[in-house]
């Protein structure tokens, strides 16, 4: 059932809306509101997969209505009535984030398709938001330690923002998870993600990659071809393992940050893009600036704010954690009855040097859930995962 709220302050259009709708469809519950404070009133009470405003009421006008809603239910779509002589303020309405408008009086395959049209679009924003959580749990920051704990105030305080952030730490951290959380939680969250991994492109063809090209640039390129910056408009775009970019690329990228332009390989011509930009390494900045192969005002440029992810043996207290963690998702994964750790085997795992960090933790721990019994063992550790 799709319930939808009709807010008019005219009786007799109120009245002709809710019969067509009614009628139309008997899977549609129709209310009505007879003018934007009592709109607003059953809106804060009540949830709907569509509201109808008029734009021209007494005490709140649609205008306000909308504004005011958005901030209330903001994923409600809302089509907005016009009169004649509202045509201007329904289209700027649509700025503000209605979905449609339609004039009186109203058409009605006009008013019908663009309902259905409406409560599509929802379902889909729905959608979206149920798959957008499932993607989530593939990027759980697991830890309660003080390091993990420091990473996710940090979040919290920089994801809403467009600060650029430069995440280091060693191979296996887990930096990745920390970019992706990033995006998530910020405003940009429903547009792209776009993954760079900058030591996995040959040099030769890391600025095709990044900025594109068009056709005839080099013997391969067959034709036009939009760039991973591209890809990533109005979202965020992840350089990973950056300290490998060669340094004519880094120069794309600086101007890139300067400017909110690029330009693909092959010609001048400027494209503009509106990118947030992250970046992560596992190699000493610093170091690489002083040997000649970093350029420092890049990285004075991506290191806005700083987050070092910590080594898994500087955070030892979260690997109980984090075993019963993988054990979850790994035995899931596979289909296979859930395992346990008897607490030997855990203190056993705690004690070991894990040069590899996390990811090396969950391969051991797939190896034991493999190999181990239907409780892993102190012995089964030392048998399976010896170091």
């Amino acid at each position: 059932m799709s319930r939808i709220l009709v807010i008019e302050d005219e009786s007799s259009i109120r009245r002709v809306l809710v019969k067509i709708l009614s009628e139309e469809n008997d899977q549609y519950v129709v209310e009505e509101a007879e003018d934007g404070l009592r709109g607003i009133e059953i809106l804060k009470n009540k949830d709907y997969d569509l509201v109808l405003c008029d734009i021209k009421m007494p005490k709140m006008d649609g205008v306000e209505v909308l504004e005011a809603a958005k901030k209330i239910k903001p994923e409600i779509p809302f089509i907005m009535i016009s009169g004649h002589g509202d045509l201007d303020t329904a289209v700027n309405t649509m700025r503000l984030g209605a979905f449609d408008y339609i004039s009186k009086p109203p058409d009605l395959n006009r008013l019908l398709t663009t309902v259905r049209n409406a409560l599509d679009r929802k379902e889909l924003v729905v959608e979206n938001k149920k798959l957008k959580k499932k993607v989530s749990k593939n990027y759980q920051m697991i830890g309660d330690s003080d390091e993990i704990s420091a990473i996710k105030d940090m979040i919290e305080k920089v994801a809403p923002t467009d600060a650029r952030v430069l995440i280091t730490g060693s191979n296996g951290t887990g930096k990745e998870l920390v970019a992706h959380w990033l995006h998530e939680k910020s405003p940009r969250s429903a547009s792209p993600f776009i993954e760079v991994n900058c030591a996995a492109i040959p040099s030769e063809l890391i600025e095709s990659e990044l900025f594109g090209h068009v056709k005839g640039a080099f013997t391969s390129a067959v034709k036009d071809r939009a760039g991973k910056f591209e890809a990533a408009n109005k979202g965020t775009i992840f350089l990973d393992e950056i300290g490998d970019m060669s340094l004519s690329a880094q120069a794309k990228v600086l101007r890139a940050l300067q400017e909110n332009k690029i330009s693909r390989v092959g010609t001048d011509k400027d494209v503009k893009v509106d990118v947030r930009v992250l970046a992560a390494t596992n190699k000493d900045l610093k170091k690489e600036i002083a040997e000649g192969n970093f350029r420092e005002d890049l990285y004075h440029r991506l290191a806005v704010i700083l987050i070092k992810v910590p080594a898994l043996n500087n955070r030892r207290e979260d690997i109980p954690l984090l075993i019963t963690h993988f054990v979850k998702k790994i035995t899931s994964e596979q289909g296979i009855a859930t395992k346990t750790f008897s607490d030997k085997a855990i203190k056993l795992l705690k004690s070991y040097d894990w040069t590899g960090n996390i990811r090396e933790l969950r391969n051991v721990v797939e190896r034991l859930i493999i190999l181990g019994g239907a409780e892993v063992t102190e012995e089964d550790v030392k048998l399976f995962a010896s170091k």
